[in-house]
């Protein structure tokens, strides 16, 4: 840590409460008070290093010499700060160090401390140290930090822009390349937190500087004000958006305590010191200005969490519209465990529905503003298989989790038949390649609302199309009492439809294969005749077909069970679905 001594005679003060004395023997002659303090002093010392007190002692002075009284309340740093300048004055030891000097250079320009009244006098001391602080990144946190009490004298004399340059500059270079030790104005840091962050080892020893988060802690311990500036800086000069964010989201969960309610056993909880609800909105209405707005940079777990937080901290209303906006963007990312937010408003839906039908809107006028918008065509069922791969789009994947979330929010009974339309047709049918996800909400619903009428039975099932089930599902739906008689109609048509096609396809690759002109290819390639399995498949298929027939008056009889049907289409658990790849980024 820098520091430095100037002046050179022994302890000359002592204190008695709140009043300050000279121990030269020689008896007071002005009196100065900077708040609670009084100091006993002499004028000579001070007039000789101070503009101002040799004005405001020549003021005050009368023509018989006595005793004149000084106030000084408005002196940057305060009595602790005056205290010091005294010393100065009278040439006795005082230590320049990281913590004091941002005060004490505010001060001396306050008392016109200049090189006019004494060489060597404390504003070139002050600023010819506050250049050495510059050069090292733990000094110039600690001094930032002091600027806090002084923000506007600091402001006056550039220090806060100096110092916060400075930090912007280390915190983009490389830092195996310089020497800077590591969270200095950290020691309160449990183990745990700074072996996460900080590369501190378990038994607390300080580590040289790794990766690039290095700086994220120290840059913790300032004030929101202050972070703000920093963080504007460190990203004017290029430090990479997904830095920013993270930064961001370290000094959040340490600065806004409520969200670190929702940590997840894998998670490190972050130390935090005691903030009201009030300081914490205001604090997270101005962190959600700093979140960079390009996609994919913030990680769409925490800015779910933000969400959250920032309803149960009632927020304004501009910044949740920012977050939703956020998230919506990169609604393909999203976990459904993570959407299945608590409803905090005067709705009865047990989940807040409009606020994720307000994500997905977003994230389709998004998409369509990108132009990422396929044309709608139904996929086979074998074709989606085979090429599973190419057709998880992020339509497709808000498509599933969409799905998912309906069938998770459908038991509630609160839940209106309106809402429930809208955010299922919010998703357009292009999205997805099958609808057995579609379907199996609407059953849910069905089955959570027995008392809804046939007309809105009829509307409800118009969510499906029933040319993009599945066999497995197109086989549950025709045997499922729920859903109106029309529907079930419409499932035997198409699969009969389906398998017509089917059988259709394979006389014809039957006849091709059983003529013996096409035995041989034009290059003299024998084909080899595959016309009995043909056969048989064809076999069965008609065998299909005609039970298929019979299914339209088995209708009333025994049913399937609906629990072994969602098994055999494998829908996953609320807290598996729709696992997004930057779930395993860090949140923290």
């Amino acid at each position: 840590m820098a520091f430095m001594r100037l002046g050179s005679k022994s302890e000359a003060f002592h204190r008695e409460g709140q009043t300050w004395l000279c121990t030269t023997g020689l008896v007071s002659d002005v009196t100065i008070e900077v708040g609670d303090m009084k100091f006993h002093l002499h004028k000579f010392p001070l007039l000789s290093r101070s503009g101002l007190l040799e004005k405001l002692i020549e003021e005050s002075s009368s023509d018989d010499g006595s005793s004149c009284v000084l106030s000084l309340d408005d002196i940057p740093g305060g009595g602790k700060t005056f205290e010091l300048i005294t010393k100065f004055c009278y040439g006795v030891k005082i230590e320049l160090t990281a913590f004091n000097v941002v005060s004490l250079r505010c001060a001396a320009e306050y008392l016109e401390m200049t090189d006019n009244y004494g060489e060597g006098n404390l504003v070139g001391m002050t600023e010819t140290f506050l250049n050495e602080v510059f050069g090292n990144w733990t000094d110039s946190i600690k001094a930032l930090q002091t600027c806090e009490d002084v923000t506007d004298h600091a402001e006056d004399l550039h220090i806060i822009s100096r110092c916060v340059d400075s930090l912007a500059i280390k915190a983009c270079a490389d830092p195996s390349l310089f020497n800077w030790p590591k969270n200095a104005t950290s020691g309160q840091n449990t183990e745990d937190e700074s072996h996460l962050w900080n590369g501190i080892s378990p038994s607390g020893k300080m580590l040289q500087p790794t990766g690039e988060d290095w700086w994220f802690d120290d840059a913790s311990f300032l004030n929101l004000s202050l972070f703000k500036r920093l963080i504007t800086a460190i990203e004017s000069r290029g430090m990479k958006l997904e830095n920013i964010s993270m930064a961001v989201m370290y000094y959040t969960k340490k600065h806004v305590p409520l969200m670190n309610r929702q940590v997840t056993m894998d998670e490190q909880v972050i130390e935090t010191p005691n903030t009201s609800e009030a300081e914490q909105k205001d604090a997270l209405e101005e962190i959600i200005g700093l979140l960079p707005t390009k996609k994919g940079v913030n990680p769409t777990k925490f800015l779910l969490r933000l969400l959250q937080t920032a309803m149960v901290l009632h927020t304004s209303q501009s910044s949740r519209e920012n977050l939703e906006r956020l998230i919506g963007n990169q609604l393909e990312q999203a976990a459904l465990v993570d959407l299945l937010i608590p409803n905090m408003g005067y709705s009865e839906t047990l989940y807040d529905v409009e606020c994720v039908l307000r994500m997905i809107e977003q994230f389709v006028s998004s998409t369509e503003q990108a132009g990422i918008v396929p044309s709608p065509c139904i996929i086979e069922e074998g074709h989606l298989v085979k090429d599973g791969a190419e057709m998880l789009t992020p339509p497709t994947l808000v498509a599933t989790l969409v799905d998912g979330y309906l069938a998770e929010v459908a038991p509630d009974v609160n839940l209106k038949l309106a809402k429930f339309e809208a955010i299922a047709a919010a998703v357009p049918d292009y999205a997805r390649p099958l609808d057995d996800g579609v379907y199996h909400a609407v059953d849910v619903f069905l089955k959570a609302h027995p008392w809804i009428t046939d007309s809105e039975r009829e509307h409800i099932c118009r969510l499906m199309n029933c040319q993009k089930l599945s066999l497995e599902a197109s086989a549950h739906a025709a045997q499922n009492e729920r859903l109106p008689l029309r529907v079930i109609v419409q499932v035997l048509f198409f699969e009969q439809l389906r398998l017509r096609t089917s059988i259709s396809s394979w006389f014809f690759v039957s006849e091709n294969l059983d003529n013996p002109e096409h035995q041989n290819g034009g290059n003299g390639c024998v084909l080899k005749p595959r016309g009995e399995n043909v056969r048989e498949r064809v076999s069965e298929l008609e065998k299909e077909c005609m039970s298929m027939k019979q299914e339209l008056q088995k209708l009333v009889r025994s049913k399937r069970s609906w629990k072994n049907f969602t098994r055999k289409l494998n829908f996953k658990k609320k807290s598996e679905c729709c696992k997004p790849k930057d779930q395993e980024k860090q949140a923290n």
